[in-house]
């Protein structure tokens, strides 16, 4: 007995009851199946109804091929037809461009757009960024006289703001006569992607002041805002006002509110947040290991790590893993960062670049070049932020040589270098005194336009400055309007270098009527400045300002140090100043450098005491054991002289032999005292041959004698 059509209603209101609340693809095709094999609906009930509710079901669940066969065959299509499918392509970025093609279509079914119409072609255009578009949307929108509809303006709002064009934004916004909460929303998310911060929490307190209650979405934006300022107390103002206002915390509130007190260092409050939250997503998780990161906390990230993969079912991400891997790179790699790694491996982001990136600055900062190498050769698709990690991270160990290089592959493989890629070039060219690949960098930041930021004008000065060329650096410097102190401090390394103690002084002094706040790296440079010049007085000044300025010495402060006093012969005191250094580490470097000076002015006193504390530390130090060859040598204890060389000759000691290197044609070759290992080692001894033949040849001075 066929059902009778009261039945038949009801069986098809279920349908599209059911079509509404799917978001399942695999749940939709079953759904659809279930519609078009079921022999009780007449052909005149699939009517477009129906059609539009599967076809807005699709759009939902994402499938937009299947969402545009429903349409194609639908076969009478209406205006809720065409704003179903336009609304599933403004959603997808590959798709939104064809939303514009079904308005001509409308026209030529003679069907007109209306509200809902617009509201989705203004989505689609935010999506696409098309400031053009939007511009011709918006005549449409005018023309077919939509213009007074909020909806479609606050749609519009969003729309300009999204294209940049945050004028039109601004115009828009005014003509709203009734603001609701979604326009308000609107013109605040504008300012701020606009970097307009101070501007949308102004119009958050217009808004206030309105009448219109702040949504869950309002306070998110200005929490995030908070985050962006570093403004703790604007977004504690901001948390009392959502515990007063009694609305429903959702998650991404929560998350908000994670992320802020985590930005500004509040991370006990934030995990006081966390511990609230219901059900914590990966968002939230990764805010808290975040934060720890941020604050320096890295056993606290390693315990949220490790708590959400015990506690919660929630599976790591590539943010998880590049925010627990930076939190330990300070941390030693055997006990975490290589645990890490391999976790990475075993879970399949070891070629994500997002990842890569925190690996490399993790094995860099552990003092290992042979694993980032490894972890760059996996990632098949690299990013300019990868590059710029292996160049810097080689560059700071002292490989100036391989930085170059990857620099130079880098731009082979067409990738634009930046501001952090060509600083990091230019300072291996510095640290190597190679001034003719620097200056071939120099040419390649003017032509890119990034030779006027001033990371790159810091380099570029600092690269001139240690190869010498001090007139090319004050040029450089010259031309900046306003220098930073790291452009400052690159000028002041450049006189502190060749003992230009005067000059480096002067900059001093118009650094602090600048109000710039000197650091560690200037007051570094004004020492060694002080230390080649014998300025012992104005040393011990310094010495003392560092404190005055809340500066802590590190172990290169203490060298320079220890090397002024010594060389001025206040032995004394930089035996006392080395016993006062907290750096037990250094501490033989420092009383090497104690006695190096005291054997050159022959103090054997205190060679004997340096040498013996040198000698505790490293029993094996062979340049302890040669100086101290060279003191007896130099007072006429041969005895002593021959049996410091047994004993070396005995223990097998030799002195690291010093490197060399010169660059020729685009490579750098390095040299030591007796290499044999070197390629062209028979060229070059040929043409040392040569050099000596040539400088051993009789020429006849002005007087007519011959010389050698």
């Amino acid at each position: 007995m066929p059902p009778t059509h009261e039945n038949l209603c009801r069986n098809i209101a279920t349908l599209i009851q059911i079509c509404a609340s799917i978001t399942s693809l695999k749940r939709a095709r079953q759904i659809h199946a279930l519609v078009l094999t079921t022999n009780h609906i007449p052909i005149n009930a699939q009517s477009p109804y129906l059609y539009n509710n599967v076809l807005s079901m699709y759009g939902r669940c994402g499938s937009i091929r299947d969402a545009r066969q429903v349409f194609d065959e639908i076969p009478k299509r209406s205006l809720v037809s065409y704003n179903a499918l336009i609304a599933a392509y403004s959603r997808d970025h590959d798709y939104a461009h064809l939303a514009f093609e079904l308005i001509d279509q409308m026209e030529f079914e003679c069907l007109r757009p209306n509200g809902l119409t617009f509201t989705s072609l203004a989505q689609a255009v935010s999506l696409l960024e098309d400031q053009l578009m939007g511009s011709l949307l918006h005549a449409q929108v005018i023309k077919y006289g939509s213009s007074e509809d909020t909806c479609v303006q606050t749609s519009l709002l969003g729309m300009y703001s999204n294209c940049g064009d945050f004028e039109s934004a601004k115009r828009i916004f005014g003509l709203i006569g009734d603001k609701d909460a979604v326009a308000w929303n609107s013109i605040i998310l504008g300012n701020f992607k606009n970097d307009k911060m101070k501007e949308g929490l102004s119009l958050f307190g217009a808004m206030v002041g309105s009448g219109v209650n702040p949504t869950q979405f309002t306070y998110s934006m200005l929490l995030n805002a908070c985050s962006r300022m570093g403004n703790f107390v604007y977004g504690k103002v901001i948390h009392a006002r959502v515990i007063i206002s009694n609305i429903q915390v959702d998650l991404p509130l929560e998350n908000a509110l994670l992320d802020m007190y985590s930005k500004c260092s509040d991370t006990q409050t934030a995990f006081s947040v966390f511990t609230r939250i219901e059900n914590p997503d990966l968002v939230s998780w990764n805010s808290m290991i975040a934060g720890h990161m941020e604050n320096g906390n890295g056993e606290k990230a390693v315990n949220m790590f490790v708590a959400l993969r015990r506690m919660s079912l929630l599976k790591p991400d590539e943010y998880t893993f590049a925010a627990i891997i930076s939190a330990t790179s300070a941390l030693p790699a055997s006990a975490y960062g290589k645990p890490l790694h391999a976790l990475v491996i075993k879970t399949g982001y070891d070629s994500s670049v997002f990842v890569g990136t925190t690996l490399l600055n993790m094995y860099f900062k552990n003092g290992d070049a042979e694993s980032p190498q490894k972890v760059f050769m996996l990632i098949a698709e690299k990013d300019i932020v990868l590059w710029t990690e292996m160049i810097i991270g080689h560059s700071r160990m002292g490989d100036g040589e391989c930085a170059i290089k990857l620099f130079c592959k880098m731009c082979r493989e067409g990738h634009k270098c930046d501001t952090f890629a060509l600083s990091g070039a230019l300072s291996a060219c510095a640290d190597l005194a190679i001034l003719k690949q620097g200056e071939m960098i120099h040419s390649q930041a003017e032509k890119t336009g990034h030779g006027v930021e001033m990371s790159v004008c810091g380099s570029l000065v600092d690269m001139y400055a240690k190869n010498g060329d001090l007139r090319a650096a004050e040029s450089i410097f010259s031309q900046v309007l306003h220098p930073d102190l790291k452009c400052w401090n690159a000028l002041l390394s450049g006189y502190s270098h060749y003992g230009m103690a005067e000059e480096a002084f002067m900059v001093f002094e118009v650094i602090l009527e600048h109000g710039l706040r000197p650091d560690e790296i200037t007051f570094l440079s004004l020492l060694s400045a002080c230390s080649h010049s014998g300025l012992v007085e104005r040393g011990k000044i310094l010495w003392n300002q560092m404190k005055e300025h809340s500066l802590i010495p590190g172990h290169k402060h203490y060298s320079c140090m220890v090397s002024l006093l010594s060389r001025a012969g206040l032995l004394d005191e930089a035996e006392n100043l080395i016993a006062e250094s907290p750096y037990s580490e250094i501490r033989i470097e420092l009383w090497r450098t104690l006695l190096s000076t005291c054997v050159a002015k022959r103090n054997s006193r205190m060679v004997i005491q340096a040498a013996e504390q040198v000698l505790r530390l490293d029993p094996e130090d062979c340049t302890t054991h040669i100086l101290l060859s060279n003191l007896y040598a130099a007072t006429g204890r041969w005895d002593c002289v021959a049996k410091m060389r047994r004993k070396m000759k005995g223990s097998m000691l030799g002195k690291e032999p010093g490197l060399s290197w010169i660059a020729a044609k685009n490579n750098v070759h390095v040299f030591s005292s007796g290499d044999q290992s070197h390629p062209k080692i028979d060229d070059a001894q040929s043409e040392l041959h040569r050099l000596r033949g040539n400088m051993r040849k009789l020429v006849t001075d002005e007087f007519g004698k011959e010389v050698i």
